[in-house]
């Protein structure tokens, strides 16, 4: 906008602004955006240099940053495979260290082995076990082998929990104890097993999908980008939507509409049961005996009522995850890719900034209704805010005030209505200023109306040649003598209208 300097501006009105016939016909013309209105619209450019366009690259320097690339993988893979085979070696060489010392072990008395571990780092025969079995574990992981049975990797379940299986009536009251304690650790080992086990599954999982996906690009590149654009989309609409449902707490009306229902038709059915509780603990009070705790089942009113027991939010959504991983996939495979951008907690996501490209069409200035707008409080000055009255209404009562018994002189001025200054260049002036006081002269009066040869500067040279004429210091009057005699004397002068 620097660029809009005021002599730019006027420059700008003089040339593309115009007088309207009729004011209000025309703005409903722009008003419904009909072809006409499109051609009258001007279109004025700033300055604008368009960003460098990326050549696309030729079949050469493709092939060339394959090569590249593929020189680049195999070096990977060898770096890779080095450190894979370094890694081998110190597993096998600590695996022989750990079996050499468990052989010395056996050579040595029990009371002896704190002595003989004391520079080893390891203070008993169980840890360098463990030590062995994690080793173990590892070099089968990093050579690619299966994972042995658990019984190769652990101790057997019957030997590290003898008690589980026996039955109580078997038992003495430290051995029940005993029992208890190797259940909860037994249980809290397969449930960690488990998760393992259902984290190897899910990677597997990963794996595959990323295999199938990496196939179905390679077969059909621009179908698969499509489908991953769409995929993408459809599922930030449903992030965003479940989002927009926790933040206005399931505020809907059941047509995608917040706000206008009652209470009972916001709340979930978690919320329902909590807010049952409440008001029943609320009301029932002085009913007899309060034995409220006697029960352990008693406590676990105080979990249902709590705002934490909720249940808008089951675990990780599976959505967001999946959105994450099509975000990647795209980010991977699409240079052209920008991410949709996480709203802050006061923003939503419709009012996010999204950023593009400048391109020409922003530096351009439509004038439409402006054009006939702004010349139009020559006519109109209450558009601006000025009590007056325009053009033709103006012309009309100096006319009324003229003598009606002088015909002639009436005649003679309604022929020849002379237009001056700046504002005559308006186009369409003339015909607007003349159907104005058609309407308020009589029905068959002759009207002209006329522009000056200049109109910027003959107001100008008529004022210059009056101001050099002999007569005019006897036809004026100075600042002084108007505020001691008043405007009446000035109305008492006698001025001859010449044409």
């Amino acid at each position: 906008m620097a660029r809009l300097t005021w002599e730019k501006v006027e420059d700008l009105k003089m040339e593309h602004c115009y007088i309207a016939t009729d004011y209000a016909s025309e703005a409903r013309l722009f008003q419904k955006g009909s072809k006409e209105a499109e051609e009258k619209t001007r279109c004025w450019q700033l300055p604008w240099v368009p960003p460098p366009v990326e050549e696309p690259p030729s079949e050469e320097e493709i092939a060339r940053k394959a090569a590249i690339k593929e020189r680049q993988g195999q070096r990977l893979r060898e770096m890779a495979e080095a450190k894979r085979s370094t890694r081998i070696n110190e597993l096998e060489n600590q695996l022989r260290g750990l079996e050499f010392l468990l052989q010395q072990l056996e050579q040595v008395a029990e009371s002896e082995i704190p002595y003989f571990l004391k520079d080893t780092g390891y203070v008993s025969r169980q840890e360098i076990e463990t030590a062995l079995a994690k080793a173990t574990q590892s070099l089968r992981k990093v050579k690619g082998e299966p994972k042995g049975e658990q019984a190769e990797v652990e101790e057997k379940t019957d030997e590290k929990y003898p008690l589980v299986n026996i039955p109580d009536n078997m038992l003495t009251q430290d051995q029940l104890r005993e029992k208890r304690r190797q259940m909860f650790l037994k249980t809290t080992s397969d449930g960690r097993q488990r998760a393992k086990q259902k984290r190897v599954e899910e990677d597997l999982e990963r794996e595959r999908k990323n295999q199938l996906d990496e196939q179905k690009r390679l077969e059909n590149p621009e179908l698969y980008l499509g489908e991953m654009r769409t995929k993408y989309k459809e599922l930030c609409e449903k992030v965003e939507q479940r989002k927009r449902l926790k933040t206005n707490g399931n505020h809907s009306n059941g047509n995608g509409m917040s706000g206008g229902v009652g209470r009972g038709e916001r709340l979930n059915a978690a919320q329902r049961e909590r807010m049952r509780l409440l008001t029943t603990a609320a009301f029932d009070r002085g009913k007899g005996e309060d034995n409220f705790g006697a029960k352990d089942e008693d406590w676990q009113l105080y979990k249902l009522m709590s705002k934490d027991n909720d249940d808008d939010d089951e675990g990780p959504d599976e959505d967001e995850t999946e959105l994450a991983r099509v975000s990647s996939r795209l980010q991977e495979i699409d240079p052209t890719f920008v991410p949709k951008p996480e709203p802050g907690p006061s923003q939503s996501a419709a009012d996010m900034p999204r950023s593009r490209p400048l391109t020409k069409e922003d530096f351009q200035i439509l004038l439409g209704v402006e054009r006939f707008r702004c010349p139009e409080i020559l006519f109109h000055p209450n558009l601006v805010g000025i009590d007056q009255t325009g053009l033709d209404e103006t012309a009309g009562v100096s006319m009324r005030r003229l003598s009606s018994k002088d015909q002639v002189l009436e005649e003679r001025l309604t022929n020849s209505i002379l237009m001056t200054g700046g504002s005559c260049l308006y186009p369409g002036l003339s015909e607007r200023l003349e159907a104005g006081i058609r309407m308020i002269r009589p029905c068959g009066s002759p009207i002209k109306v006329v522009r000056a040869l200049d109109p910027v500067l003959d107001a100008w040279r008529g004022a210059s040649l009056y101001a050099a004429a002999v007569q005019f210091p006897q036809q004026t009057f100075s600042r002084m003598d108007y505020f001691e005699k008043g405007e009446d004397w000035l109305r008492g002068y006698q001025f001859q209208y010449t044409l």
